[in-house]
């Protein structure tokens, strides 16, 4: 088990936004509609169950009738000193890309970098890296 991997419900735009993931993150991702799954409570090629395996590991879907869409209160995705500073600025900006950059990418007093984004389907996330000191 590699540790806690969020499933996501996104409102119709599961295949646009997984795929956004996959852009900012790499890794592979692995998409399967209603059809291919022989559902039929709901569009068929709708996405009823998505994968992205790599650095950072999401899945998602399309919301059903009876299930609510993402929308997260009180929380955030941390990716703090998950791999080199380099990337996770780059993760940061992409993320910030149509999304909104809540608290900059800085260094802080205590010599670590750290900053919080919104991305553009809601998604917060919260990044940063040790300082060189």
């Amino acid at each position: 088990m590699s540790g806690l991997i969020p499933y996501l419900f996104f409102p119709g735009n599961a295949a646009e936004a997984l795929t956004f993931y996959r852009e900012v993150f790499g890794g592979e991702l692995k998409l399967f509609t209603y059809a291919d799954f022989d559902r039929h409570d709901g569009p068929g090629d709708a996405i009823a169950h998505g994968m992205l395996q790599g650095p950072v590991e999401l899945s998602g879907a399309d919301a059903g009738p009876d299930q609510d869409a993402v929308h997260i209160v009180g929380a955030v995705f941390s990716l703090l000193g998950t791999t080199d500073a380099l990337t996770l600025t780059r993760w940061f900006d992409a993320l910030a890309e149509g999304g909104t950059a809540i608290d900059p990418l800085q260094e802080r007093p205590w010599g670590d970098f750290d900053g919080q984004v919104t991305d553009r389907y809601g998604i917060r996330w919260l990044i940063g890296f040790e300082g060189e000191g």
